[in-house]
């Protein structure tokens, strides 16, 4: 999608379902909103749902998730729920969502921002921020547990709004943090 403020909207109990490796939805451009969609695959696919270039844009309201897979999930096949383009996306909302059964519910790349809040993740190895800024707040993670809720990857800056790591926790229903910065 390259366009500018539209909505995709889902309506109830419509299910996005992908069955081949491919990604769902490329979003670029600015101020796309894609909200209340449920989405899944038949299959555990190495493949994100979304891709998310550009400015401004938000994923609200949706159910994202994989099919189950066998076994610790540092063995799953890494299938995502969201990555955004390195490099290519500032002001990214990702509010009131659910992510469960993926190997990450995302992947933030180098040189990103924006605020992931109050969404629900579980079973799944946690939002890993790889260089990226983003506003943790309100998150909070079911069951089963994740490996860790977040992970902060190497390079990742230190201060705000990653540290104090106590409050970055607190801030997000007590998320077990992997610092590796």
């Amino acid at each position: 999608m390259n366009k500018e403020g539209i909505t995709l909207k889902g309506y109830p109990d419509t299910l996005i379902e992908l069955q081949a490796a491919v990604i769902v939805f490329t979003v670029i451009g600015s101020g796309v909103t894609i909200d209340g969609l449920s989405i899944t695959s038949d299959d555990p696919y190495a493949v994100e749902f979304i891709q998310v270039g550009g400015t401004n844009h938000s994923i609200i309201n949706n159910i994202i998730f994989g099919p189950e897979q066998a076994g610790p999930s540092s063995g799953w096949v890494v299938n995502r729920g969201f990555v955004t383009q390195a490099n290519n996306m500032t002001n990214l909302l990702v509010r009131n969502n659910i992510f469960f059964s993926l190997r990450q519910p995302a992947y933030l790349n180098p040189n990103i921002e924006g605020d992931i809040v109050n969404n629900v993740v579980y079973n799944t190895r946690g939002f890993v921020v790889d260089e990226a800024i983003f506003v943790f707040s309100g998150n909070s993670w079911g069951i089963p547990e994740n490996a860790v809720d977040i992970a902060l990857l190497f390079g990742t800056i230190t201060g705000a709004p990653y540290d104090p790591l106590t409050a970055l926790s607190t801030n997000n229903s007590n998320a077990t943090i992997s610092d590796q910065r």
